[in-house]
Order: C-alpha cells, then structure tokens, then sequence
C-alpha cells in the first residue's frame, strides 16, 4: 500500500512513457479512476479499463513514441497547491494541468471553460 497512490500511478506511467512499455497496472480507485479518464480525454492514454479493482492503462504511442513526454507531480501529500480561475487564465504553454476541482477531475482547458478552479493535481506535457 502507498502513501499517495495518485501520485504512484502517474509516476508508474512516467516510467513506463520512459521506458517504452506499452501498459501500466494499479490498484483502482475512483479519484485514480477519473485521472486516467482525463488523460484518455487528452490523448495520452489510449486504453483505460477497470476490472476486479484492478485499473490497466495502455499508453498511446505515436511512430513508435510515447504520447506522453513528461509529466511532474504538483501537490504532494506535504503541499497541496491550488490554482484559481485568474491564475489559471493566464497560464500560456503546451503543457496541461489535472485538477481536482469542485466539478470533478478536468484539464486546464475544461476547468478554464467551467470556470472554476482547484488543486492541481500534475502537470503534463
């Protein structure tokens, strides 16, 4: 069992983006659940699926790269950072946040079009 299991899942497809495999396996939770939805959304996952509490993650691949470059963990279980609505507004890059907002888990880009605003959970690129 670890302490942050969000943080573990993102850090084990990091690892996996970076070592060219193609899948990831984590125990499934809903808030872990929701974060590989947003990532499918944003084309960095190509299959999520929940079986037997069990959550397996197909990374996409394009020409034989990974999608996903690189990816940092924002909040930790010590500190938590939040954004609001102005903050996130002016925030310019290729990059994408994941938030934990009041709505549900979202990107910048939805976030910004709900108008609401949140703990940042990652940042992806």
């Amino acid at each position: 069992m670890t302490n942050y299991p969000i943080g573990d899942f993102l850090i084990r497809i990091k690892n996996a983006a970076m070592a060219g495999n193609r899948e990831v396996e984590v125990n499934a939770t809903n808030f872990i659940v929701s974060v590989a939805g947003v990532l499918k959304k944003l084309g960095y996952l190509e299959k999520v699926e929940k079986k037997d509490n069990v959550l397996r993650a197909v990374l996409a691949f394009h020409k034989k790269e990974p999608v996903l470059i690189n990816l940092k963990l924002v909040s930790k279980p010590g500190l938590r950072v939040y954004i609001n609505l102005d903050e996130l507004s002016k925030r310019k890059g290729a990059s994408f946040l994941i938030i934990s907002t009041p709505k549900g888990v979202m990107s910048s880009k939805e976030a910004l079009k709900s108008g609401v605003g949140g703990e940042v959970i990652a940042e992806v690129w």
